[in-house]
């Protein structure tokens, strides 16, 4: 192949274009993900290579610069094991693309294939308890401009554990608010689901259709255009704050879209709904994503706990007290 700089910029917009979109099928929220990782990875590159963006080659992506790259990731932008992964996962995914459009570097585009990810510890996740979530929910004054929208948005995130690019994406001809009340979303890979709405959910939605906007989404700003992702995270951060003055923990936590949907698998859980129905229910693929969003809460992990110690019959009662005897005393003090 050419060592012509513009190669480069050939296969990035074939990598973008014909594999994310034709191939894979990419959602948007994953070619943005892509395209900041290489973003910052070309501008680090350029930095060091003391040269400007466009002058890069295909033979300065190098294994030694990809793993400088991530460690100036976490030593001076201050990013996370589990981010620093993230953007190792998009650049070998675009190295993997080099390979297949270019073999004549293939031992240099294989070291780079070779570097695995960074162990990461893992923390159990955020979610809200059910009282936490009706706080939030009665936070939003309905009577306020766009309230009956958002207080709509909230039900519909929590209600059917949806992802924020599926809720942005609903249209009206994808809900059915009359018995059966449902909605037919659509996640990653184009898969479709259909998830049950409560009464509260579909009576909330229906003040939001407009019948001569059956093709636009259902929950937009106040200019009529299509709410984005920062909208929806700047409207739950408010009613977290606001309703942390009537419910304290909220204080504490940080919600986002996401910390609804792991709420909306947690609540399930607790209810006894198997967890395969649950990885239905949010649209995983695999049964092992959907385990990690289902962090058992203190609650149950304590009745579990006297449910085991009662069955195990080693306690017929409340334990007594220790005192020391004169003798011991005696003992001790004699040492």
């Amino acid at each position: 192949m050419s060592r012509r700089p513009d190669a480069l910029l050939d296969l990035v917009q074939r990598f973008f274009q014909a594999y994310l979109r034709g191939v894979r099928g990419a959602s948007e929220h994953t070619i943005r993900a892509y395209r900041d990782a290489l973003t910052l990875f070309f501008r680090f590159l350029a930095r060091h290579r003391h040269r400007g963006v466009a002058a890069l080659t295909l033979d300065d992506i190098r294994a030694e610069a990809v793993l400088a790259f991530l460690a100036q990731l976490e030593s001076e932008r201050g990013n996370t094991t589990v981010t620093r992964n993230c953007r190792l996962a998009a650049l070998r995914s675009f190295v993997q693309h080099l390979l297949r459009e270019d073999v004549t570097r293939a031992g240099q585009y294989g070291r780079i294939l070779a570097i695995t990810a960074k162990r990461a510890t893992r923390r159990a996740g955020t979610y809200l308890e059910p009282a936490e979530a009706r706080a939030l929910l009665a936070a939003v004054d309905c009577h306020a401009p766009q309230g009956a929208r958002d207080r709509a948005l909230l039900l519909f995130l929590y209600n059917t554990g949806a992802r924020v690019s599926e809720a942005l994406a609903v249209r009206p001809r994808a809900l059915r608010l009359d018995r059966p009340r449902q909605v037919r979303l659509i996640g990653k890979g184009s898969k479709e689901r259909c998830c049950p709405l409560w009464p509260e959910t579909a009576a909330a939605l229906r003040p939001l259709l407009r019948p001569d906007a059956i093709d636009d989404p259902v929950f937009r700003n106040a200019q009529g255009a299509p709410l984005t992702r920062d909208g929806v995270a700047y409207l739950l951060t408010k009613y977290a704050r606001r309703a942390a003055k009537t419910l304290p923990t909220l204080s504490a936590r940080r919600v986002t879209p996401h910390v609804l949907r792991r709420s909306c698998a947690v609540a399930l859980l607790q209810a006894g709904v198997d967890v395969s129905v649950i990885r239905d229910y949010l649209g995983h693929a695999s049964i092992a994503t959907t385990s990690r969003y289902l962090t058992v809460n203190l609650q149950m992990k304590r009745a579990a706990l006297e449910a085991f110690w009662k069955r195990a019959g080693l306690t017929q009662g409340p334990p007594q007290r220790w005192h020391p005897t004169p003798k011991l005393l005696a003992f001790l003090e004699a040492l």
